[in-house]
């Protein structure tokens, strides 16, 4: 069983998971308009990959004897300046994820909870993952200086995933 702390921080990060999902649905959705059928697939599989997490959180709570709650979800941004800004608000969005993992971390030493603590270590690996791919993406884009976004745009599916 968990405990109330637990399932409350835990429910917390359903709620923070399916906010990222619906930050690069938006982020997918403004780039498509863009033109940035690239970029926008990028987004995309992000979100997707966002509302798994979320459900992993979502069936871990109740198979512990928790309830999982299904959040409101607050509004994305739905513009962006630029490419280049769309990713830095990515990145500082996985940060504070990554500060939110680190927290549930930290509670289940606290209470002895082994089994909580073993099974957030994927997030644990996932978020270093996360931050180092769209780190990798923010150079690249440094790199650019604001030219060639057309291929980078073509070529950024391949980048999932890279490290």
């Amino acid at each position: 069983m968990l405990s109330e702390r637990m399932l409350k921080i835990l429910n917390e990060q359903v709620a923070k998971e399916v906010y990222a999902s619906h930050l690069y649905l938006a982020m997918a959705s403004w780039a498509e308009g863009q033109g940035l059928a690239g970029i926008s697939e990028w987004f995309y599989a992000q979100s997707e990959e966002e509302r798994e997490h979320m459900m992993k959180f979502i069936r871990y709570i109740n198979e512990r004897g928790g309830n999982a709650i299904v959040p409101a979800v607050d509004q994305p941004p739905k513009d962006f300046p630029g490419v280049r800004e769309a990713f830095d608000a990515s990145l500082e969005h996985e940060q504070m994820v990554t500060g939110a993992i680190n927290d549930i971390v930290a509670l289940a030493l606290e209470e002895k909870d082994y089994a909580t603590h073993n099974w957030i270590q994927w997030f644990v690996e996932e978020q270093r993952e996360e931050e180092d791919s769209v780190q990798g993406i923010i150079d690249k884009l440094e790199l650019l200086g604001g030219h060639g976004l057309y291929v980078f745009d073509r070529d950024i599916m391949s980048m999932r995933g890279e490290h």
